[in-house]
């Protein structure tokens, strides 16, 4: 039986009182919740290297220039550019409208200070500056890069796609110490960052910049138009890996950056679940050497373990699937130009004899190595047990210490002696794009003082990644790579411990997952609004 309901007069004015005294309903918002592989602590790119740092600075900085899905350098916040026919003198025009979060509009002072910060604490970075003359501001919208010689680093450096990128700061951030932290996460960028509900540890919160204003061209690796069409997102710190695939399978998280390569099989019978191969060149594994203390002060002693270590045993007890890995001896990643295995016979091929024979030469006392070993992230927990039983097998006492990966980053920046909070050696995985040649891979720059953490000092090394430099003829410069290659078997700053590949786990809803060596979120929507 149906009722009949009888309002009164009085009654629908109520009504209207309280439709007028209510806030209209909110329009439902597009929220993408993810796993990236490490929890936020560390909100500077410049100041570290560190992937989820960069991850960070892609949300809300935006750069001069970009490297596009086929490794060619576009302009990125500028609307043109022009090279003096001497080649030295390269004029920058910023695009029109471009603003910072806070409104105010970025200007070419800003961004002269951004490269000044950046050129100091980037390994590409430095070395492109050492041939700069000046940087020199003509007008709100335009500056100039005038070069004391010719380098083809301008443009690569510049639209380099990985740690340290250079991201463009207001020019009162830029000018913080590179040495110091910034406390001012102000951008330019298709996302801003929320601070006030950044909470380490928990999660990250982006929400969409509505005045960024996109290029109009289609997005192409890390280049193009930017265009975002979610509301918000959450990177959710979860720190066990079973958990964050129950999540993901159970709906209530939409996207894992880095899911443990032996639970993909499960993933991959969920007809929900989908696995995106987002950067197909891949990452590299790598044995960080510090050479200020010993006994990694010695080159010969670092040879040793160049000798004791082979990549198959790395690669095995993290990936394990050979779907998903590449041994390959080559310092400059395989499948990449520069590919070569110059200088490699009898390497990384676990010669215990000749490690040992190498450890009495140069005098090795015993001195333990203190290996730092982070332990929450999948893809790097394995590696420095590993790491342990090869050194023990050639004569090394080796002391491995257990931390999370953020407490290891910022570690690895103390020159202290390892027996009071310093460190000797630890393992961690470059994108393949950070190692494409000898001035953009960070690890090989033996500067110094400038070079990164573990502060390698060898003025050959130095001459050829100043020839690299120089010099523009592809052939030329494969031999020159090969030549830095041979040097590094020499005086090692690291070792190269093989290929590997990461796919994003999502959830099928999620689509336009841009192909780049960095995880982004531009382009990437979610169905079911």
């Amino acid at each position: 039986m149906n009722r009949v309901r009888h309002f009164s007069v009085g009654s629908l004015l109520s009504a209207a009182v309280i439709a007028a005294v209510l806030p209209a309903p909110a329009l439902a918002q597009t929220t993408l919740r993810v796993v990236m592989h490490s929890d936020l602590k560390i909100v500077d790119p410049i100041w570290t290297t560190a992937y989820i740092s960069r991850n960070h600075g892609y949300m809300i900085y935006d750069t001069l220039f970009a490297t596009d899905a086929k490794g060619e350098i576009r302009p990125q916040m500028l609307d043109k550019y022009d090279v003096s026919a001497d080649k030295l003198t390269y004029t920058l025009t910023l695009r029109e409208g471009l603003a910072w979060h806070d409104g105010t509009p970025v200007t070419a002072e800003d961004c002269a200070a951004s490269i000044k910060r950046w050129g100091a604490k980037d390994s590409m970075g430095q070395k492109l500056m050492s041939f700069v003359k000046e940087i020199a501001v003509v007008d709100p919208r335009t500056f100039r890069i005038v070069l004391k010689e010719q380098t083809g680093l301008v443009l690569s450096a510049l639209g380099k796609p990985s740690s340290n990128v250079p991201f463009m700061m207001p020019k009162r951030v830029a000018e913080t110490d590179p040495s110091t932290q910034i406390s001012d996460f102000t951008g330019s960028g298709p996302f801003i960052f929320k601070k006030d509900e950044w909470k380490p540890g928990d999660k990250a919160v982006y929400v969409k910049n509505p005045q960024y204003k996109p290029r109009s061209e289609a997005p192409s690796g890390l280049a193009g138009g930017k265009v975002v069409k979610l509301d918000r997102v959450e990177w959710r710190a979860i720190a066990d890996h079973q958990t964050a695939i129950n999540a993901l399978l159970a709906g209530e998280i939409d996207y894992i950056e880095s899911p443990p390569h032996d639970l993909l099989p499960v993933l991959r019978q969920d007809a929900n679940v989908k696995l995106v191969d987002y950067n197909p060149l891949g990452f590299q594994y790598t044995f960080r050497f510090n050479t200020l203390h010993k006994p990694f002060d010695n080159a010969k002693i670092r040879q040793a373990v160049l000798y004791a270590f082979n990549q198959k045993d790395f690669l095995e007890a993290v990936i394990g699937d050979a779907k998903y890995y590449k041994i390959c001896k080559s310092l400059f990643p395989c499948g990449s130009p520069l590919e070569s295995t110059k200088g490699m016979d009898g390497l990384l091929d676990s010669n215990f004899d000749k490690a040992k024979a190498l450890l009495k030469e140069a005098g090795y006392d015993g001195t333990p190595v203190v290996l730092m070993q982070s332990t929450d992230i999948a893809v790097l927990t394995n590696l420095a047990p590993v790491a342990k039983s090869l050194m023990e097998k050639a004569g090394f006492k080796v002391d491995m210490q257990s931390m999370d990966w953020q407490t290891l980053v910022s570690r690895r920046a103390k020159k202290d002696p390892p027996a009071q909070g310093g460190w000797n050696a630890f393992l961690t995985g470059w994108v393949a794009a950070d190692m494409l040649n000898p001035v953009m891979t960070g690890f090989l720059n033996a500067g110094c003082d400038k070079a990164m953490f573990g502060w390698p000092c060898d003025a050959e090394m130095e001459k050829r990644r100043d020839q690299f430099a120089r010099e523009t003829d592809p052939k030329k410069q494969k031999a020159i790579a090969e030549a830095a290659q041979v040097r590094l078997t020499q005086y090692p700053t690291h070792i190269h411990l093989g290929q590997w590949y990461q796919p994003i786990a999502a959830r099928k809803s999620v689509e336009g997952i841009v192909t780049a060596p960095v995880p982004v979120f531009w382009n990437v929507d979610k169905k079911g609004r």
